[in-house]
């Protein structure tokens, strides 16, 4: 098994590069007007992979920052992954054929996961779910609206489906700084084959040690923690970006 890949993540909202507090759009901070120039700074410093997220896209239910999105594909050439409002086959299509190298779908996973399988066998090993959680439950639509069913339930139903990984995000963590649900994201790892990324609250390298240690439990059972996802830890300097790739690669 390769290192844990760390993606730093660019949150887009009218153009910029934001975070946002437990998803909450009132609560953004601004950490970059230039979400191109950000991007070259991660992949400067050593990150493999990106983690794009369109903010406004989440909550329209398509594209909204393409223009943004279109400026950092063009600025970097490491691989990005990008989510927020791909509701639809042409959404997925057109995304790849950019240049994008994973689409993650979360609201439509949930509410038509035929997509989700039929996306998965024309574009093997593009295709990431991604699970927010709130208090256990999946939360959808920018998180504005929590169903009934549980992260792991949703999980199962890709499990043969050829998904490239899960992303698990707490959102009760996210943006908080108070650390990352290790012992939620272990669990799911090890109940599913599908690999995890973990996403929300990651504080500082403490947080990356954490899920190295419970990556072997995770791996014995399933298809293991093979990521994490770190937004706000990065641009407020508790994590730094090198430290923690240069411990990831040391631990594969």
């Amino acid at each position: 098994m390769g290192a844990m890949i760390l993606f730093p993540a660019i949150d887009l909202k009218g153009g910029q590069c934001v975070r946002l507090v437990k998803g909450d759009m009132a609560q953004a901070t601004v950490f970059n007007t230039d979400p191109a120039d950000q991007a070259r700074q991660f992949a400067t410093a050593g990150a493999e992979w990106l983690h794009l997220v369109d903010l406004d896209g989440a909550f329209a239910g398509k594209a909204v920052n393409a223009a943004a999105v279109e400026g950092i594909l063009a600025a970097v050439s490491i691989p990005v992954q990008l989510g927020g409002g791909i509701r639809e086959m042409g959404h997925i299509e057109s995304w790849l054929n950019k240049g994008v190298a994973r689409v993650i779908l979360g609201t439509v996973a949930l509410k038509n996961p035929d997509l989700v399988k039929v996306a998965c066998k024309r574009f093997p090993n593009q295709i990431v779910v991604g699970i927010d959680a709130k208090g256990g439950k999946v939360a959808v639509e920018g998180w504005a609206e929590t169903s009934e069913l549980s992260a792991l339930d949703l999980a199962l139903r890709f499990e043969d489906a050829g998904v490239a990984a899960i992303i698990y995000t707490d959102i009760d963590r996210d943006g908080l700084l108070k650390g990352v649900n290790v012992t939620a994201t272990a669990d799911l790892a090890a109940a599913l084959s599908i690999p995890v990324i973990a996403s929300g609250g990651v504080s500082s390298i403490a947080d990356i040690d954490a899920l190295l240690a419970a990556q072997s439990r995770a791996t014995q059972k399933g298809g293991g923690i093979t990521g994490v996802i770190s937004g706000r830890a990065i641009y407020d300097g508790r994590l730094d970006l090198k430290d923690a790739l240069q411990k990831l690669r040391a631990s594969a």
